[in-house]
């Protein structure tokens, strides 16, 4: 699906020339930007949490199944085409040098394998590749290996991506992803046409083991965060206990809701045995939604609305004044982390605990809140933190991780292609797995693996893709998708261009044979959100 646009060919133009704005610059681009994990702290938590356990999320992760088998077919009228001149982007290390050849397909180091958590709450992956950026810390991969179109939210929690991954080894590290870029078209509307992603990444991180026996407790019983909301993301080490070697973090409202499950997160709880919220009521324009509930790009805040039933008699002082007072205080019955908000449910009654609420029923807040029309309902606004309890390993190794250095520098990257005619042959490189229709088991996603031929004009309705791109491929399964489709690919290299990733899989002639993958056509407008990632700085968490 393309949206029409009058600038034809300037739009590259216009897009090269705004390459290192911030994304906040870019309001009226055809790119958007998400965060994965915003802060240091963020970051080392989703590092740890796949070396943890011996790296058993890793080991246990499955192909991520969604949106893999498509109805594709040849279109041999229209299809894609250019928007501007062809262009390359050069691979890392590949600026000035010369084609070489060789007779044996070498496997290129930039692909790896992306893990995240799917919104069936348990660990995934996809195909994907490291690309040629400004800071040499970029990776390439599906659109929906990255966006979560299963449960509406922004991204997919705990993305991490892992250069020549096998059977739980990380050769180059975890590189943690830090911001996500795609089309707008793709963000709102799905369109399988701009089914891609660019993700900046922390350097890489390896473990290494600390000795905590002494299980020293550094804050001598204090609560860290003083009772106070902290706003700029640094509250991931909350309330830690003095003698219980526990600690209270900050989780997301999907890991929260995975833990409360079948329970309203708008409501007043009881929770679940060590998780907690904490509630803050703020004013309409700081909501600036005319929904009863929607959830914060960073997964990690929940922002709903109350509607006053009768007397507002919230005229009291607030005691908490926003301060962390994580108790039960909130109520639950519906899944928060679904395509629809839920209608408002009813003011709930007091919880008796002994620290007062900040829920539409229980003691007032100092701030009114306005009414957004005279005569419309009046409502109360909110925005609530989940936070769950985690074992300190007091008395053995806990995690520790070590610096390995940026992507771009451990295993290079690849360049970029767009704009380029129908017909090229390319090499496509990725971890296919799983079934062919007929049953036969043609992969294990274990190991990389290639196949090689022209692209032809596609399209796949039921993904909106009017204007793909396919080539001939047996690939099966689901971890396929995110597959690099490498131009011009130097063998003695191991470096191309990049010029389209998997997004699907089809059996074209009907015989229950896997035998095409289709990716997107790398046009100006997808150049364009490359650049908008491939100029941002990304550093390291340790």
């Amino acid at each position: 699906m393309k949206r029409t646009l009058t600038l034809g060919g300037v739009a590259v133009g216009l897009l090269a020339s705004a390459v290192v704005a911030s994304p906040a610059a870019h309001a009226g681009s055809d790119h958007r930007a998400a965060t994965l994990a915003g802060t240091n702290l963020a970051a080392k938590e989703v590092a740890a949490f796949w070396y943890g356990e011996q790296k058993a999320n890793l080991i246990n992760a499955t192909p991520y199944g969604v949106e893999t088998k498509v109805v594709a077919k040849h279109v041999s009228k229209g299809g894609p085409s250019a928007d501007s001149k062809p262009g390359i982007v050069p691979a890392i290390g590949d600026e000035k040098k010369s084609a070489a050849k060789s007779k044996n397909v070498n496997l290129p180091k930039t692909t790896g394998k992306v893990f995240f958590i799917g919104a069936d709450h348990r660990p995934h992956w996809c195909s994907a590749t490291s690309v040629q950026s400004s800071y040499h810390n970029l990776v390439a991969t599906a659109g929906h290996c990255v966006y979560d179109t299963e449960s509406n939210r922004a991204t997919l929690d705990r993305w991490v991506f892992v250069p020549g991954y096998y059977q739980g080894k990380t050769p180059w590290g975890i590189y943690v992803g830090k911001t996500a870029y795609t089309h707008y078209d793709y963000d709102v509307y799905e369109d399988g046409d701009r089914d891609y992603a660019f993700v900046t990444v922390y350097n890489g991180v390896l473990p290494t083991v600390v000795d905590d026996s002494r299980g020293r407790d550094d804050h001598h019983g204090r609560d860290d965060h003083h009772g106070r909301d902290d706003r700029y993301g640094r509250d991931e080490r909350r309330g830690r206990g003095h003698d219980d070697r526990t600690q209270t973090t900050q989780v997301s409202v999907r890991d929260f809701q995975a833990k409360n499950k079948g329970k309203d997160l708008t409501g007043d709880g009881p929770w679940a045995s060590g998780t907690s919220v904490v509630t803050k009521e703020i004013t309409a324009r700081e909501y600036d939604s005319r929904r009863d509930w929607y959830v914060s790009r960073d997964g990690k805040t929940l922002y709903f609305r109350k509607e006053v039933r009768g007397r507002d008699d919230h005229h009291g002082r607030d005691d908490h004044h926003g301060r962390g007072d994580h108790g039960d205080r909130d109520a639950t019955p519906a899944t928060i982390v679904g395509r629809r908000s839920p209608s408002p449910s009813p003011s709930a009654s007091v919880t008796p605990t002994p620290s007062p609420s900040a829920t539409p029923t229980e003691t007032p807040t100092a701030t009114p809140t306005p009414t957004p029309t005279p005569t419309g309902p009046e409502y109360r606004y909110f925005k609530r933190t989940f936070f769950a309890k985690s074992v300190r390993g007091g008395h053995g190794p806990v995690i520790g991780l070590k610096d390995v250095g940026r992507l771009g520098d451990n295993v290079g990257g690849q360049g970029l292609a767009y704009n380029q005619k129908i017909g090229s042959s390319v090499f496509v490189f990725g971890y296919p797995s799983g079934y062919h229709p007929d049953g036969n088991n043609a992969f294990s996603g274990a190991t990389l693996k290639w196949s090689y031929g022209k692209t032809f004009a596609a399209s796949a309705a039921a993904i909106k893709g009017e204007e793909l791109v396919g080539v001939k491929s047996s690939f099966t399964g689901e971890g396929a998708i995110g597959s690099s489709w490498l131009l011009q690919y130097k063998s003695a290299r191991r470096l191309g261009y990049l010029n389209g990733v998997t997004i699907g899989l089809a059996d074209t002639d009907k015989n229950d044979r896997i035998d095409t993958s289709v990716s997107p056509y790398f046009d100006g407008e997808t150049y364009g959100v490359y650049k908008a990632a491939a100029g941002n700085w990304s550093g390291k968490i340790v």
